[in-house]
């Protein structure tokens, strides 16, 4: 019996729940907040363009007049945005029910660095969701069945290694690798959150999630990063001649963090994604992991390390989780 594809129509009332979604004026992230606005979520939309962010507002509210959204500063390249942003979000509205670390930046040709030195790919995709994740620990767990998202990519397997040598890339910069290398922090990062959750009682659900390949913009915007003139041409006009054939529309790219969101079906540690050939395109399912993903010694040195660099501590001791 041929079962009907999950679809947003599918995506339980979230009336009452606050989500925080990051990167969320554009592309993915947007039609995740729009999603979950339109569902009845409490939204805080993030990104670094105020003008933007108001654009996203007006767009969801022209299709949801009811809609409870607004939009916050939040800049994944600088700490200092992140405690910033997490102070405030604490201190103003104290619960959160589900955090989506979407934003991202993809394959700049050559490399970038963020405001505390890191290369910007690891920076951005990685270390600030893991550094706002730590400091909005407080409000998820004062939040009703507490989920985190995280977004991986079908890159994590191909090409990918967490490079501990050399994590921000100084000696020899490849940008698919050090993409890669920062997609597979956030699958590994969503495994290892779930872990430590149980064993120190933090009440979350962690899971994650890929678009396959979704008509983003996200490629076109870490190409411009480069200098004129040294853009990988030719991939990108490759990438347009086969998108009709691989790629779907940002609106089914979100559907598998819209799952792992809402779906009482998502399960802790579980990550989603399209089942059509090579998780390109397609319907929502359970998506591979790949084999470093699954390494456990790596997953701790990972936290480890991140602790380190970002300057964030978790908390080791179990507390009262709210029901």
């Amino acid at each position: 019996m041929k079962t009907t594809p999950w679809s947003i129509r599918d995506i339980p009332s979230q009336a009452g729940r606050a989500a925080v979604v990051t990167g969320a004026t554009g592309g993915l992230g947007y039609e995740t907040a729009l999603a979950l606005a339109g569902a009845g979520a409490d939204v805080t939309l993030t990104g670094r363009n105020a003008d933007k962010g108001e654009a996203a507002l007006r767009a969801i509210r022209a299709r949801h007049p009811d809609a409870a959204v607004r939009y916050a500063h939040l800049d994944l390249a600088s700490l200092a945005s992140v405690a910033e942003f997490a102070d405030r979000f604490v201190a103003e509205r104290g619960r959160l029910d589900l955090l989506v670390n979407n934003a991202g930046v993809m394959v700049p040709p050559t490399r970038h660095a963020t405001a505390d030195g890191f290369e910007l790919q690891f920076g951005t995709n990685y270390l600030g969701h893991f550094a706002l994740t730590a400091q909005l620990l407080p409000a998820l767990r004062a939040g009703a069945r507490p989920r985190v998202v995280n977004l991986g990519s079908g890159a994590h397997r191909l090409q990918a290694a967490i490079h501990f040598d050399d994590l921000q890339w100084e000696t020899r910069y490849k940008a698919w690798q050090a993409y890669a290398q920062s997609k597979l922090a956030m699958v590994v990062f969503a495994q290892e959150l779930q872990r430590r959750s149980d064993i120190h009682g933090w009440g979350l659900l962690s899971n994650a999630a890929h678009p396959g390949y979704a008509r983003t913009g996200l490629q076109s915007a870490g190409i411009s990063l480069g200098r004129e003139g040294q853009g990988p041409l030719l991939v990108e006009r490759m990438s347009k001649l086969v998108e009709p054939y691989t790629s779907q529309s940002a609106a089914d790219g979100a559907l598998p963090t819209l799952f792992a969101a809402t779906s009482p079906n998502a399960e802790p540690a579980g990550y989603y994604g399209p089942q059509g050939l090579f998780e390109m395109k397609g319907p929502v399912g359970k998506a591979v992991i790949g084999r470093r993903a699954r390494d456990g010694a790596v997953a701790v040195r990972l936290w480890d390390v991140s602790e380190r660099l970002t300057h964030v501590r978790w908390p080791a001791s179990t507390l009262r989780v709210a029901a």
